[in-house]
């Protein structure tokens, strides 16, 4: 069996080590970018119906609905409920309501939801008002919804 000459070695191995910086570069690059992404508030997709996806009609005072989509493994649904749970608990016309992607799929399908959490505000008349992905920003996600909570 012939060697490869020692030469030869050296410049895979440099190669091969400029392969891993830059699929290392990428994907911190990547993850920069979704860290910046999460909990920020974006404007509604234009979807309809959340109410019904809910399945909780809107009554007397009820104005906005926040519709946190989570699963069972998700430690940020945790956080997000406990935060929504307090916005509601001290904002009258908010209710919050949590489905369970793993018992309601449908719900993921048909708002666009990729991932967990993803809060999603409906206004009475069921129209969406915006859409949060990870742990919401109580300040944010209260500019986004005001002007539905005062009509």
């Amino acid at each position: 069996m012939r060697r490869a000459p020692p030469g030869l070695v050296v410049v895979v191995s440099l190669w091969g080590a400029a392969a891993l910086g830059a699929a290392l570069l990428v994907t911190l690059a990547v993850a920069l970018l979704l860290r910046a992404q999460d909990g920020r508030v974006r404007a509604g997709a234009g979807g309809s119906g959340g109410w019904a996806i809910a399945e909780h009609a809107p009554s007397g005072p009820d104005r906005v609905l926040l519709l946190q989509l989570s699963s069972p493994v998700c430690t940020p649904c945790r956080q997000t409920a406990a935060v929504l749970t307090e916005l509601t608990d001290r904002t009258p016309g908010l209710v919050h309501v949590e489905l369970d992607l793993a018992d309601r799929p449908d719900a993921a399908r048909e708002l666009g939801v990729m991932r967990t959490p993803t809060v999603v505000a409906f206004d009475r008349d069921g129209a969406e008002l915006l859409r949060v992905s990870g742990v919401p920003r109580t300040a944010d996600l209260l500019a986004g919804v005001g002007p539905a909570l005062s009509a």
